[in-house]
């Protein structure tokens, strides 16, 4: 029994090994092709090219030589894009939002589940619906109010990715709460804390794991994200680093490939680090509210 259960974690490892290369791949070729010329990158994606595009183009001896760009691509990303500013903006949106949205909506999550009314039941239920809602049945609406309160600036928009996020933070932090035993808080009213001190002092402490989870999620939206800042910021004075990638589209469809891909490794770096720092607490963060101790 005990071999066979061996032989099925090793099929299972092999198997889960594998089928994980389905979402490295397309990260791999990205990073591959940011060091390409652009004609390589459409003569050979997927590989490394030894051979000349044509008959006397270019010496069989340095095709390979011949087929990178080196860090030219990522020179170009530089340039044309303005990235240092772009990803100031992005990594000031990012922090700010995700500081906030875990801030209020743990203090939030905390009073719905601690306050049993029908208001705080409203409040919960309002923020399960706004997960339900698709964002473009609003995105036009949101963008005409951005516009009246003079939101279309990196600080506005944290305030509109609070909205946005707190949907889900709400749900994951009220889950949690909930596991957390009522003694603790009351031992804190007995020793002389207020309110906001059994909160900051006692309950956000224990609320790490899942902190870090909403951290994780929210972090890859906001700063991935395209479309909410493309309506909200005014884009000729603030560019986030996917508004930045789209304008490497020039006129009459031409598009420098080797400069985006470049542009496209140097937006996934940041947010891959934040994960693998991070990724332990997921598990533990999703699945500590699920029993209540």
């Amino acid at each position: 029994m005990k071999n066979k259960k061996k032989t099925s974690n090793v099929l299972t490892t092999i198997f889960m090994a594998v089928l994980s290369l389905a979402w490295v791949a397309p990260l791999l070729v990205v990073i591959l092709n940011s060091f390409k010329k652009k004609a390589y990158i459409f003569k050979n994606p997927f590989g490394i090219s030894s051979k000349p595009l044509s008959a006397g183009y270019e010496r069989w001896s340095h095709g390979i030589e011949k087929c990178f760009a080196g860090l030219l691509n990522y020179q170009n990303a530089f340039k044309k894009t303005d990235m240092l500013h772009c990803f100031g903006w992005s990594l000031f949106i990012t922090v700010g939002s995700v500081v906030l949205i875990i801030l209020c909506t743990s203090m939030c999550a905390w009073y719905i589940t601690r306050v049993c009314n029908k208001i705080t039941k409203a409040i919960y239920i309002l923020c399960l619906f706004s997960m339900v809602v698709p964002f473009q049945m609003v995105m036009f609406t949101l963008s005409k109010f951005a516009n009246i309160l003079h939101l279309g600036n990196p600080l506005g928009i944290i305030f509109v990715y609070l909205g946005f996020g707190a949907g889900l933070a709400v749900f994951m932090f009220t889950g949690f709460v909930k596991s957390i035993p009522i003694e603790i808080e009351e031992a804190s009213y007995i020793d002389g804390c207020s309110p906001l001190q059994t909160f900051f002092l006692v309950v956000l402490p224990i609320l790490k794991p899942t902190a870090i989870t909403v951290a994780i999620l929210e972090a890859m939206w906001i700063w991935n994200d395209y479309l909410l800042p493309s309506l909200v910021l005014n884009v000729n004075k603030y560019r986030t680093i996917p508004i930045a990638i789209q304008y490497l589209k020039q006129s009459h469809g031409q598009i420098d490939w080797g400069a985006m891909m470049a542009a496209l490794v140097i937006a996934i770096i940041p947010i891959v680090i934040f994960y693998m720092i991070c990724q332990k607490s997921i598990i533990k963060g999703v699945t500590a509210g699920a029993i209540k101790g």
